[in-house]
């Protein structure tokens, strides 16, 4: 069951969601998320610092119980157009915390001005970075939110694709995995979503400007669509009431089929990437139960893992 908490945001998000014009452009957007998340700030105890990673602009983040052998890489959400490290900081500052590692932000290249391939080639180049740093990819887990979980999951079979070393796994929160928006989600959620804006409209629009002239099929924009044999676990969770519900149980099917294992978690009432709002109980308990799943697949000891 939802919490009070929970319900009251879920109104209030769906009150502005109503309020937002439909036709803003993309610098419009993008100012509408960075000041929409400016009331969210990081906790003077994390660490922040910037670093190149393969001349890919990242920021190290990391509370003080981070370990220096457990690392996250993780890709922020924003439908591939908009997001950045300023609008997910916090959220992986709590990421930090629960995982007791350190979080590699990504500050990949976002569409229109850069279209795929450019953010699948900038997860893999940071990928490539980190393990080049002598860190075995076992100690490495990757994440993303929304778009930035279909790019985790892209990212992955790049890595594949070019016989890589997978990491000891990935967490999804609310993954953007269909860019062709086939799920029935997109219907049956519809009015309940509070928060995407358009549904199924609204994210094609996205999704056009990222895609281009590649096929919103192909595997590497939509990665539901992919080979997902061979790639670690997942950890994927979403909201009852979003649109891309299904873009989550329907990846937990086609790993499993895949012979991935796949931890699908629903949460009742949930907007999308709920993860991301501190001030309600069911972002801690979902960063909790993140949190054990990176301790299950890397482990509380100092072996570093092969």
């Amino acid at each position: 069951m939802a919490s009070e908490r929970m319900r009251a945001v879920v109104e209030t998000m769906r009150k502005n969601k109503n309020s937002t014009p439909a036709d803003l452009d993309i610098e419009q957007r993008r100012k509408g998320m960075e000041l929409g998340m400016q009331a969210i700030v990081t906790p003077d105890d994390i660490s922040v610092e910037p670093v190149d990673a393969n001349g890919i602009p990242c920021r190290w983040i990391y509370a003080p119980e981070a370990r220096s052998d457990r690392f996250v890489i993780y890709f922020h959400g924003g439908g591939y157009v908009m997001g950045s490290l300023h609008t997910h900081e916090e959220l992986m500052s709590r990421i930090s915390r629960h995982c007791k590692a350190r979080v590699l932000g990504v500050d990949y290249r976002l569409a229109p001005e850069h279209p795929y391939p450019a953010a699948v080639n900038d997860g893999l180049l940071v990928y490539e970075w980190l393990l080049a740093q002598n860190i075995p990819a076992g100690n490495i887990m990757m994440g993303g939110d929304s778009a930035g979980g279909g790019l985790t999951l892209a990212t992955l079979l790049a890595a594949k694709n070019k016989s890589i070393s997978m990491p000891a796994g990935a967490i999804l929160f609310s993954p953007w995995t269909d860019l062709t928006g086939s799920g029935e989600s997109m219907i049956t959620r519809a009015e309940a979503d509070p928060m995407i804006a358009g549904g199924r409209d609204g994210l094609a629009s996205m999704a056009s400007l990222y895609h281009g002239q590649t096929a919103a099929s192909d595997p590497l924009v939509s990665p539901l669509f992919g080979d997902l044999s061979l790639l670690p676990p997942l950890l994927i969770q979403v909201g009852d009431a979003e649109v891309l519900l299904s873009d989550s149980t329907r990846l937990a099917d086609y790993a499993r089929k895949h012979g991935v294992r796949a931890d699908l978690q629903i949460w009742d009432e949930a907007p999308h990437v709920f993860q991301a709002l501190p001030m309600i109980p069911e972002a801690k308990e979902a960063l909790e139960k993140a949190g054990a799943f990176f301790e299950e697949l890397i482990g509380s000891d100092n072996t570093i893992r092969e």
